[in-house]
């Protein structure tokens, strides 16, 4: 379906994410699939033996997981670009249709699907290992102009930045929704290869960003600032808007360089697994602001996706 009528630009040319304007439409994901072994270690992990765990193999990647929330949170039209190995490419292609996500993923014969080795322990805060495999090697091959028809939001994987193949992928489908007057949102993804890549290459990247979705320690890093609030306010100088999240205290949302709201945290019992609750979080805001929710409730919602995630094991609804 074409999305129709004329969307108002501010002064920097970006398209408010707040102002009530989306009434519905596609969300396009451009980002990772991952397969993800979580193991849960209710001790400490003892160098040099066994430590005893719980394990399991699942569907996972930022990205992915984002599409897979949205579409639990309500969002009927989302699709997902990724890039995934021969080796699991039907696992993972018949988990995203079953989660509701169009999938389109680009198949390759060289790199095995990603791989995140979860590290989850009794407080349910989690450690990664990754093998990004096939994920950074989506090219502009993979992309087209046409899948953006019919889509009124686009959120890119900000793990797509970290290599010059995939982020060059990115920057050319941002450069295209830009042109369409598709509002664009980002998440940092990781803070540790961002402080690899640089504040400054990232932010030079997604310049042109309508909303940036980094949590807490990713917004220090990109800022310098030890302050989320002042961090927040910062970087909302330059994306249209900021929204940080701060994982059990909620989520912080800044414009034009100023706080402009706090979202409470939903209290959670029984967390066993905090392994994507920032994606749930980003899919629950995205799915409610294209239901037409302003950016207070947008995040309200987003928190509620987060608390659900928590005590779930794996970063997608329903596993």
């Amino acid at each position: 379906m074409k999305i129709d009528g004329q969307v108002a630009i501010d002064g920097r040319g970006q398209v408010p994410v707040d102002d009530g304007a989306a009434t519905g439409g596609g969300l396009l994901v451009i980002g990772d699939v991952v397969t993800d072994v979580v193991a849960r270690h209710g001790t400490a992990l003892v160098r040099g033996t066994d430590t005893s765990a719980r394990i399991r193999t699942l569907p996972g990647g930022a990205g992915a997981n984002v599409a897979c929330w949205a579409a639990r949170s309500g969002c009927a039209d989302v699709r997902l670009l990724a890039r995934v190995g021969t080796d699991s490419a039907d696992w993972h292609r018949d988990a995203l249709r079953r989660a509701g996500v169009r999938s389109l993923l680009a198949v390759d014969e060289e790199a095995p699907t990603a791989t995140v080795v979860a590290l989850v322990d009794s407080a349910a805060e989690r450690t990664f290992l990754t093998d990004s495999g096939a994920v950074l090697r989506l090219s502009p091959d993979d992309w087209s102009p046409s899948m953006l028809d019919g889509v009124a939001h686009l959120h890119l994987s900000g793990y797509l930045l970290f290599a010059a193949t995939s982020r060059a992928t990115a920057l050319l489908a941002l450069r295209e929704a830009r042109s369409r007057r598709i509002p664009v949102s980002v998440d940092p993804a990781s803070a540790g290869f961002l402080a690899e890549l640089g504040a400054d290459r990232f932010l030079a990247a997604v310049e042109g960003a309508d909303l940036l979705l980094p949590n807490a320690d990713e917004a220090r890093l990109l800022t310098g600032l030890p302050e989320p609030a002042d961090a927040a306010a910062k970087l909302s100088l330059q994306a249209g808007r900021v929204v940080v999240t701060l994982g059990e205290h909620g989520a912080l949302l800044a414009a034009a360089g100023t706080v402009t709201g706090r979202i409470p945290a939903v209290r959670v019992r029984g967390a066993v697994d905090s392994t994507g609750a920032g994606d749930a979080f980003t899919g629950g805001f995205l799915a409610a602001h294209l239901a037409g929710a302003d950016a207070a409730s947008a995040a309200a919602a987003g928190c509620r996706a987060g608390a659900e995630a928590v005590t779930t094991v794996g970063g997608r609804p329903g596993f």
